[in-house]
């Protein structure tokens, strides 16, 4: 958010040197996280470790449903490295000081145009160029020329969806504490900050899910129809 004080903006200016210093942050931040979890592994696991096989367990139950246990274990470390991404990157900006990378839409959009271009990449690889792009025209041959270019339209259209969901919500939680801030600076008040915690790990979830949701859509053409 331009002209709002940031530490990191204080010193590079509030343009895209801080928006990569934020982003080098939260790069920072995950290796700590990933380095202190496997610098010494254990059968039963504590502290970190403990942490980050809970959360990596929670990622394959979370895909279980949609994609199936296999698929879901095979696709674990995209899912998981995204999510870890995007809560690090929404949780950062909570803190008075610093600016959420993923209030930024040159953030968001790559991480949107990444799953699109990725799922459909497996999409093709899986069933082929002809028989996957073949389903976009629906089961019923006479209407084919109508379905093709709106499943086109609906394709194009979760890049927007992806991109604009998780930018406009953590960008108006930004908004939102930072005139909660201007308002009561030395009484900030913990209950705004129990809810932009949920709603961090809300917009996380949600972009983690439809990843597995699109994977699924792209892969199982057979069950779809």
């Amino acid at each position: 958010m331009e002209g709002v004080f940031t530490f990191l903006g204080e010193i590079l200016g509030h343009g895209e040197a801080m928006i990569v210093a934020h982003l080098l942050l939260v790069f920072a931040i995950i290796m700590m996280i990933a380095n202190m979890a496997t610098k010494s592994f254990r059968a039963v696991p504590t502290g970190a470790q403990n942490v980050m096989e809970a959360y990596l367990g929670g990622v394959v139950a979370m895909g279980k449903d949609v994609i199936g246990e296999e698929m879901a274990r095979r696709y674990l470390p995209l899912v998981a490295a995204v999510g870890m991404f995007i809560f690090v990157s929404n949780v950062i900006g909570i803190i008075p000081g610093f600016e959420s990378p993923t209030s930024n839409i040159n953030i968001t959009l790559p991480l949107a145009l990444m799953v699109f271009f990725y799922y459909n990449y497996e999409g093709i690889k899986q069933n082929g160029v002809v028989t996957y792009f073949a389903h976009f025209m629906g089961p019923v041959k006479f209407l084919a020329p109508l379905m093709f270019p709106i499943e086109i339209v609906s394709h194009i259209s979760r890049i927007i969806s992806l991109s604009f969901r998780l930018f406009g919500n953590i960008k108006g939680d930004d908004l939102f504490l930072w005139v909660l801030l201007m308002l009561v600076p030395f009484i900030a008040p913990l209950p705004a900050y129990l809810l932009l915690t949920f709603s961090a790990l809300l917009q996380t979830f949600v972009f983690m899910i439809l990843i597995y949701v699109y994977l699924a859509g792209a892969l199982a053409i057979e069950d779809d129809h």
